[in-house]
């Protein structure tokens, strides 16, 4: 049986986890800090859900795209995760330079292939929240 679980649950506990001001490691391997994710960023949280007995095709296919994905030009956070209770069951925290970057990134020939695959592979299409990245800086005025 599925447990559900929100986007929105997972995006807070992420923020959570990485509010102690760690730097996080972009596609180059090196340490970027909060505060040289540039303004105007573009966060996106996704997730999408394997059928039954497609759990470990779909990993497989959605593994591949980490590393493509990370060294796209102006991705600057992309981090995959599955539900430890709910296997076939995969959140995505991304971070791109800017909007038409994240649009590019989703007419890739990678993640064209991968969008192709999911009518045999999830259960529905992938869930979406587009995402504002607030409080970032401490000169932020909202």
């Amino acid at each position: 049986m599925r447990r559900p679980l929100s986007i929105l649950f997972v995006l807070f506990a992420l923020i959570a986890v990485s509010a102690n001001g760690e730097p996080a490691t972009t596609q180059k391997g090196s340490a970027m800090r909060y505060s040289e994710i540039p303004e105007g960023a573009y966060s996106v949280v996704a997730e999408v859900r394997a059928k039954p007995g497609k759990e470990r095709e779909l990993r497989e296919a959605t593994l591949r795209l980490v590393a493509q994905v990370r060294a796209e030009p102006n991705n600057l956070v992309y981090f995959l995760h599955e539900d430890r209770e709910a296997p076939g069951h995969f959140v995505f925290y991304e971070i791109f330079a800017s909007q038409a970057d994240f649009e590019a990134h989703n007419a890739t020939p990678h993640v064209q292939s991968w969008f192709a695959r999911l009518p045999e592979l999830a259960d529905g299409g992938v869930k979406v929240v587009r995402m504002e990245i607030l409080g970032n800086r401490t000169d932020v005025r909202r």
